[in-house]
Order: structure tokens, then C-alpha cells, then sequence
């Protein structure tokens, strides 16, 4: 190998030799001077020169080198006008709907219900009434909820009436658009999915009630305008 050769070669590896540089530089003093900040779980360069992305669960940092200063906050792309960090964390959080137990949910539809979308709910959250309210509206969709009671005793008791409900899809639409409590299950033997949901509702990080997850695995918490949901409900798979 030339001179010349060995010189590119050099050049070539640089980058990839600083990256790796940075990236022990940054597991190491980041735990221990901030142990509040959790695992890494990943460190690699972010796409503004001179800064490290480090990942921990969803979440999304950056840093520089030797880890003496840490960001928390938006990258944007000017040029782009794309929110870097939104996209980063929105591949990050994705859920691969067609791996999510459909059977484990209450199901109703709309016209064709060719559109589909699953919602994690707490029969006494507000914002859940009202997002059940707003997906009334919508046309050729197929809506898949998952009972998770986080708010509560009262919560894990109206999910397990509804679910053991003769008709469970008319017992939860009943209570939440029009308030009318679900009855009483008296019956000795209805097994529900409500520990499993809480367990995927754990594995995929859903802290919050309402969240939706769309078909093409993006997820949104909290209130939408029902036609932002039109539109996400629309959107292709990528």
C-alpha cells in the first residue's frame, strides 16, 4: 500500500475513530455525573456537526464529545423546516399495529372500516369520553380499545363490567356518549384482558389515556381535533 493510500485510508477512518472516541467519552461521564438521566441505551452523532445524539428509552438528548453539556429541546432542520427530534422520537415510540392483540380489545366500526386505529382508554378519563365523542364522526373506520384502568379501583371495576357485558361494544359506547353505567357483573367466571393490556400498554410505554396508535405504528396522546385524526387515519404505512 502507497503512502498516499495510507494517508486516505487515515482521512477515511477519522470520523468513525472520533465517533467511537466520543461515544466512550460520553457513557462514561454521563452516568456518573448526571445517574438521575437513566440508561443508555444509545450514543450516535447527531446530524448537526459536533453533536451526539444520546438515546434513553424514547427519549432523546444531545451532547458533545467529552458529555460536559447536555441538550434537551428540538432540532430542527432549517433548510428542511423538518423537526429532526419529532421524527427521531416518533420512530422511536412506533408500535407495530399489526402485532397488537386485536382480540384483547372492544371493536366497532364505520362504513367499509378500512381504516383502522387502537386506543388506549380509562373509562373515567375525560379526555377519552370526548375523543369516543369525536370518533363518532368519522367515516369507514374500524376503532380497536384497549381497557387499561390506570386512574384508579373505580376505573378496574367499570372496565371489567363492560368487558363482561353481554354486548360490551354497546355497554362502553352507552357510558361513554351518553353516561349510562355499565351493570353489574354478577357472574362468577369472565376472564379479561385487562391485566394483558396493562402489561402492553407497560411493553410500549402508554402512560397516558387517551392514546391512539395508528396503522402506520405512529401513536398520539391526549386530545386531536377530529380532523387531525382524519388526516393521521389516512396516512400510509411507511
Amino acid at each position: 500500500m502507497t503512502p498516499r493510500s495510507l494517508i486516505t485510508l487515515a482521512l477515511a477512518a477519522a470520523p468513525l475513530i472520533a465517533a467511537q472516541a466520543g461515544e466512550a467519552e460520553i457513557r462514561r461521564n454521563l452516568p456518573a455525573r448526571l445517574p438521575e438521566l437513566g440508561a443508555i441505551d444509545e450514543v450516535r452523532p447527531a446530524p448537526m456537526k459536533g453533536l451526539f445524539e444520546v438515546r434513553v428509552g424514547t427519549q432523546v438528548f444531545y451532547t458533545d464529545a467529552d458529555g460536559d453539556y447536555l441538550l434537551r429541546g428540538d432540532l430542527i432542520d432549517t433548510r428542511a423546516a423538518r423537526n429532526l427530534t419529532e421524527e427521531r422520537v416518533e420512530r422511536l415510540s412506533a408500535v407495530p399495529f399489526d402485532k397488537l392483540p386485536l382480540a384483547d380489545a372492544i371493536i366497532w366500526k364505520s362504513g367499509s372500516g378500512k381504516r383502522r386505529v387502537a386506543v388506549f382508554a380509562d373509562p373515567n378519563c375525560t379526555y377519552c369520553h370526548q375523543l369516543e365523542r369525536d370518533l363518532q364522526g368519522l367515516q369507514d373506520v374500524t376503532v380497536y380499545t384497549f381497557l387499561i384502568p390506570i386512574l384508579g379501583a373505580d376505573s378496574t371495576t367499570k372496565a371489567r363490567n363492560i368487558w363482561c357485558a353481554k354486548d360490551r361494544t354497546a355497554t362502553w359506547r352507552n357510558w361513554m356518549l351518553a353516561n349510562t353505567p355499565p351493570p353489574r357483573f354478577m357472574g362468577m367466571a369472565c376472564n379479561t384482558p385487562l391485566e394483558r393490556n396493562l402489561a402492553l400498554a407497560q411493553q410500549f410505554r402508554i402512560r397516558a389515556t387517551p392514546t391512539m396508535i395508528f396503522e402506520d405504528g405512529t401513536r398520539s396522546s391526549g386530545a386531536m381535533p377530529a380532523a387531525e385524526i382524519d388526516k393521521r387515519l389516512s396516512r400510509k404505512r411507511g
